[in-house]
């Protein structure tokens, strides 16, 4: 299986940037995983919904731009069901069982994603009805699809 976390924006500190690299050797055991990044938007102070728009839009472009053919695409999106850790594993093993073999994450910019990269996920996933920072997300996800490894394999993993 191949993992693709797909974000907008580059991480800007180190701590985060050394947790992904971290995950990433982790998850290296299990699956070919990569993190792409696609520039992002600046979002002025006070920007009018339609400007927030606009911005998701083109961010939307970029994501979109580089998304394999034939990937099964999961938005991370607050209005996505909230699996527990159980239920995430169970869910990517059933994908790989019916051929899934190309996963790609999509985390949006600090306003989101289009109604575009909405329209091309499979599916949505969401980790909690709170907000988290963007770049925080990406630490959060491998985390969990590393445990999400770990449980399928019936092997140990803090709870």
């Amino acid at each position: 299986m191949t993992l693709t976390v797909l974000a907008v924006g580059k991480l800007k500190e180190n701590y985060l940037r050394e947790a992904v690299q971290e995950y990433l050797r982790r998850l290296s055991r299990y699956a070919k995983t990569e993190i792409l990044e696609v520039e992002d938007e600046k979002t002025p102070e006070g920007a009018s919904p339609a400007a927030e728009a606009q911005i998701k839009e083109r961010e939307g472009r970029r994501l979109l731009a580089r998304i394999p053919e034939g990937a099964y695409v999961i938005a991370l999106a607050i209005d996505g069901p909230m699996p527990d850790s159980v239920e995430l594993s169970r869910h990517l093993q059933e994908l790989g069982v019916r051929g899934e073999s190309r996963l790609v994450f999509v985390i949006g910019g600090s306003l989101g994603l289009s109604p575009e990269v909405l329209s091309r996920a499979d599916e949505r996933l969401s980790f909690s009805r709170l907000t988290f920072p963007h770049q925080l997300m990406r630490v959060i996800l491998l985390e969990q699809i590393y445990r999400s490894f770990r449980i399928a394999r019936g092997e140990p993993y803090h709870k």
